[in-house]
């Protein structure tokens, strides 16, 4: 039995939680999106918890969805595909803007994050299901994709060859809604399988963490930082400073962005670092800015908050190491998450805005 397949009855019991989250406006899972300037990419590379998390990280993907490819089983269960005798593996949908990436930066990025020599399949988890491949959906896309293994073969970097196989596209069947997302809806659970699979600790042997584009989409962790106390004394206002310095809290229902609707990115006031987006914020009624999720889960920062008589989940930014506020249990679906942030931490960077701000990046966000 997998390691992947151990973790699935505890998975199971989140789809539970998820019908039964909290009251609340249900955000937006998929950011609006242009059928023009979107196309697809599918590929397998064991874990589709880890392939859809890590190609969400690359500048230009809308969304990535996780599923079942390539098999005749119709519909199938994750149960059923698990079992491996479906004919499917696990797979991933990446559906990217082609004007802020390509398919060939696509498929570079997809190899980087999992052992292309493995034909038996993927670390932890063995078995045809879990076996790496692409699958083409027109010419030019196999073009590339062979390309990008020739390269890859040729460049020295693996002992073994490359086996990972160029098909063409068949069928795909979108995982049960608890798999989606699932490093965002499960963090704990997903850190600590992806840890002992052993992925992580392939990839640092093989990839500068830059090549590999597991920092933040982009840009190397050196953009983001935070001043010094002098600086941040003169720059920030005294309610910014309480709140973000001093772990504060504003008042509900005045401040900023508790009914802001425009579209844009909610960035760190004293780094920089994007955190949230428009796309995933919703009316939780409490009067603080609340989102489903994080723009970029890597950072955020989460802490146990015994304060105030009571435990709860502090949220800080990476970089910034700036206050945020709390995540609660009690959001919408997608997640179930509420992130319950003060205004004051944050700033907002309208859509129109994003290019001139240095945040071009996600404009692919709100076509």
């Amino acid at each position: 039995m997998s390691l992947k397949h151990i973790l699935y009855h505890v998975a199971a019991l989140l789809l539970l939680t998820a019908l039964t989250a909290g009251a609340g406006q249900t955000a937006n899972k998929e950011p609006s999106m242009n059928a023009q300037k979107t196309e697809i990419a599918t590929v397998a590379g064991g874990c589709f918890w880890c392939v859809e998390s890590d190609m969400e990280k690359l500048p230009g993907v809308l969304k990535a969805v996780s599923g079942y490819a390539g098999g005749n089983e119709k519909d199938p269960s994750y149960e059923m595909v698990s079992g491996g005798n479906t004919g499917h593996r696990e797979a991933v949908q990446i559906h990217f803007d082609p004007t802020v990436t390509s398919y060939k930066k696509v498929i570079e990025h997809f190899l980087m994050g999992y052992d292309p020599t493995d034909a038996g399949g993927s670390f932890g988890d063995r078995g045809f299901q879990y076996t790496s491949a692409i699958f083409y959906h027109d010419e030019a896309q196999k073009r590339i994709a062979e390309d990008a293994i020739r390269a890859l073969n040729e460049s020295g970097r693996f002992e073994k060859t490359v086996v990972t196989p160029v098909l063409p596209f068949t069928s795909f069947y979108e995982a049960e809604d608890y798999h989606q997302d699932y490093f965002i809806k499960n963090p704990v659970r997903y850190k600590t399988y992806r840890f002992f699979s052993g992925r992580d600790r392939f990839i640092d042997e093989h990839w500068d963490k830059e090549d590999a584009g597991r920092t933040e989409k982009g840009d190397g962790n050196s953009e983001y930082s935070r001043p010094d106390d002098v600086t941040l004394k003169k720059t920030l206002t005294d309610l910014q400073y309480r709140v973000t310095q001093k772990e504060g809290t504003e008042r509900p229902f005045d401040n900023a962005y508790w009914d802001n609707h425009e579209q844009g990115i909610y960035v760190d006031v004293v780094s920089g670092e994007p955190l949230f987006s428009s796309g995933d914020k919703f009316d939780s009624g409490t009067g603080w800015p609340s989102f489903t999720r994080p723009l970029e889960p890597d950072n955020i920062v989460e802490h146990t908050d015994k304060s105030l008589f009571m435990s709860r989940t502090e949220v800080r930014s990476r970089h910034g190491d700036s206050h945020l506020g709390h995540v609660f249990d009690d959001g919408p679906s997608p997640t179930g998450l509420r992130y319950c942030i003060n205004s004051a931490a944050l700033r907002f960077i309208p859509r129109e805005e994003l290019e001139t701000e240095g945040y071009g990046r996600y404009r692919g966000l709100f076509q």
